[in-house]
């Protein structure tokens, strides 16, 4: 049961001010004319007035705002949270992932030019003293990270620019320091497998290979010749073990970082190939297993497949033999990140397009839940369906089409090739209006000099209604497309008369029922109206006694009929 009620009035004197409490009263109407008052006599900018009414339980008022009036309160800094603290507070924490990640972002203009990636610059010291040199981008850079947390955990943005100031010099003094006391060793006298021991087991021993390996690229200029460098320190690690595994952190994480940009993927892998052939390229390199099993299963799909040569192909090699794991699963995840962007894999192919995208989904499905999960692969492909379906792709994949026919064949495999309920439905629609077109009617109505038979035709329209049926398109649009196609080749048989032909030949009874089951059970026709009569005649022929005579003469003859008899529904 509720308690006594009150009405409490409250201003605010100016914008930037707080509210202060004007008058309580019982009176709901006072209260309210109180606070127009306020605004009318200019006494205040705004007013508010909340009904208070006392919990006999709890002995507290609850509180809720019936009027508001005036200028809106303004916005008011988040106030700071002193449990929250910098995202980083010493240099160690700027070794992270997550960090090394974050530094990539915000100097990424500054990398690509230099030629380097986050992790040499946070392992080799002429490049730290290269960044410093250029005040303006570390400047940049710095306020890039400070003004995102400063909004987001209230902490000021000056004392999060001078914290973070103080942290990358401390950062490059530490790593100066670190190359003048030896700690980078040259590989000019000794090899990477010797160090890689000497440095086992030591508190720093990532801190200390990571600068050798990144050292080891400082004389190599482009992707290309720096992957090579990375795949020959890979030759010279050690068999196995910790210094083994030393070296292969360090080689990881840098190639992760390298390929991650689009340009060096080109160069790695060839400049000539273009957005298809590098996802497919990618693909064999990360999931080579899968995508072996199906080079063999259909030896054409090789005919799409990119060589791959050179530091890639040796890259290949040690993603094969599951030395880079992390590195895997980010070129993995790059491959569903292109195929959800808008770029065309093939943009002069459309043909090829389709081809290429088949290729990479059976390699991408077989290898779910080693590299990504059937959910992931299943999003990128249904994302990639929708560009093959707008019209721009559709136009362009039909347009070398010489006829309807040739269209609807197309448009039948697009139907098979897209997934996602909306892209099914879209592309049925694509599918649908050709065959449900005049164009296609008169086009197969339509007696040519030297063109196919009725017959012919008709085998072909019942080839397309089984491309349709295994398309797997939703049951309403399947049974639309079908009857339709089943409506031309009734009518084309109607115009030749062929059932009535096959009824008179001067045939055996055998050869003629032979004929018209075929028809029946939409093997050399479509099912449909036509499919229907050849199904009546044949149960006309049955029926007649010297033709039941003729069949139980020739058991052998039945036996053959008997699967056609079956798949006309004439026949258990």
């Amino acid at each position: 049961m509720a308690g006594p009620i009150h009405y409490e009035v409250y201003v605010r004197k100016t914008a930037p001010a707080a509210w202060t409490l004007l008058i309580a009263t019982e009176n709901r109407k006072q209260a309210i004319e109180a606070a127009e008052d306020q605004l009318r006599d200019r006494f205040a900018v705004a007013s508010r007035v909340t009904k208070e009414t006392l919990d006999p339980e709890t002995m507290e008022f609850a509180s809720v705002t019936i009027l508001t009036l005036g200028a809106p309160e303004p916005l008011r800094k988040k106030a700071a949270d002193a449990a929250h603290r910098p995202a980083c507070s010493g240099p160690a924490e700027l070794y992270s992932p997550h960090a090394r990640a974050l530094i990539g972002r915000v100097l990424e203009d500054w990398l690509r030019r230099e030629g380097v990636t986050a992790f040499e610059l946070l392992h080799r010291p002429d490049v730290a003293e290269r960044l410093e040199a250029a005040g303006i981008e570390l400047q940049h850079a710095i306020q890039k990270v400070a003004v995102p947390e400063s909004q987001s955990t209230g902490q000021d943005v000056h004392t999060l620019v001078r914290h973070y100031h103080k942290l990358t010099e401390q950062a490059i003094v530490r790593l100066r320091k670190a190359g003048r006391d030896g700690l980078f060793p040259t590989l000019r006298d000794r090899s990477i497998a010797d160090l890689a021991h000497r440095f086992s087991g030591a508190p720093d021993r990532a801190f200390r290979m990571g600068g050798v390996v990144a050292g080891a690229l400082a004389d190599q200029q482009g992707a290309r010749a720096r992957l090579s460098a990375l795949m020959d320190l890979m030759d010279a690690a050690p068999a196995d073990g910790p210094p083994r595994a030393l070296i292969v952190v360090a080689v990881e994480q840098i190639v992760a970082e390298m390929l991650a940009l689009r340009q060096n993927l080109h160069a790695v892998l060839g400049p000539a190939l273009d957005q298809g052939a590098n996802l497919a390229a990618i693909v064999r390199m990360v999931a080579p297993d899968e995508m072996d099993g199906l080079l063999k299963l259909d030896p054409r799909l090789d005919l799409m497949m990119p060589a791959i040569d050179g530091p890639a192909a040796r890259l290949g090699v040690h993603l094969a033999a599951g030395e880079f794991p992390l590195l895997a699963a980010a070129l993995a995840r790059m491959v569903t990140g292109e195929l959800t962007s808008p770029r065309r894999l093939r943009p002069n192919d459309p043909v090829g397009e389709i081809d290429i995208l088949r290729l990479l989904a059976m390699a991408l499905t077989a290898s779910a839940g080693r590299l990504l999960t059937l959910e992931e692969v299943q999003t990128a492909f249904v994302e990639r369906s929708k560009s093959l379906v707008t019209a721009d792709f559709v136009a362009a994949y039909v347009a070398g089409c010489q006829s309807v026919l040739a269209e609807a064949e197309h448009l039948t495999r697009l139907c098979e090739n897209v997934t996602g309920g909306a892209n099914k439905r879209a592309a049925a629609r694509w599918l649908g209006a050709c065959i449900g077109s005049l164009r296609f009617e008169t086009e197969m109505r339509q007696a040519a000099p030297g063109g196919p038979s009725p017959s012919q035709k008709l085998a072909i329209l019942a080839r397309l209604q089984r491309a349709v049926r295994a398309a797997h398109l939703g049951e309403h649009d399947q049974k639309q497309i079908s009857d339709a196609i089943g409506e031309v080749g009734a009518r084309l048989e109607a115009d030749a008369g062929l059932v009535a032909q096959i009824v008179r030949a001067p045939a055996p009874a055998p050869k003629k029922l032979a004929a018209l089951l075929k028809l029946a059970a939409g093997e050399a026709g479509p099912l449909g109206p036509s499919a229907e009569r050849a199904r009546a005649e044949a149960v006309r022929l049955l029926r007649a006694p010297e033709i039941r005579t003729a069949l139980s003469a020739a058991p052998d003859t039945v036996a053959a009929l008997r699967g056609l008899m079956q798949a006309a529904g004439l026949a258990a």
